[in-house]
């Protein structure tokens, strides 16, 4: 019988229902909400807030988010990178998000997200994955999220 540790257990609710991380998040998309409407979705705006954020994390998740930075800019040039939430993400024209990477230190779980919404084409008949956990990149997983970026911008 293992027990988790603490970055494994679930974080702890407040009696308002959120977590700290949780309303940290809010705060942020608050921020970028603002910073966006000033920057009007200004590229290099939003690479510096990437950059920004990536900095923030813990080391593993830093190297992951950067190598995830280079892969989507490299597979889907017209993608404008922003933040979303606090987290690295990238937009299409409309700056509607297409893709995120959530750290796995942002809500204390054991491994990271890379994530896709609704805009992202990757329909395949009734039901497909739209998030991925990630413990590492290699060139297997690398060139895997070439493939659903490319086909998420299609």
């Amino acid at each position: 019988m293992s027990s988790k540790t603490d970055a494994q257990k679930p974080a702890k609710k407040s009696r308002e229902g959120f977590t700290a991380e949780e309303r940290a998040a809010m705060k942020a998309r608050s921020q970028e909400l603002k910073a966006e409407a000033r920057a009007l979705k200004n590229r290099e705006e939003g690479e510096k807030a990437v950059f920004a954020a990536i900095e923030e994390m813990k080391e593993e998740d830093r190297f992951m988010a950067k190598r995830l930075h280079e892969i989507i800019i490299a597979s889907a040039p017209e993608l404008t990178p922003k933040t979303w939430y606090g987290m690295p993400a990238y937009a299409n024209k409309e700056g509607k998000v297409i893709c995120f990477f959530q750290a796995a230190s942002k809500f204390n779980v054991r491994y990271a997200t890379f994530g896709f919404q609704p805009d992202a084409n990757l329909d395949d008949g009734n039901m497909w994955a739209t998030s991925f956990a990630l413990i590492r990149l290699t060139p297997v997983e690398e060139e895997k999220i070439v493939a659903l970026v490319k086909k998420a911008v299609s």
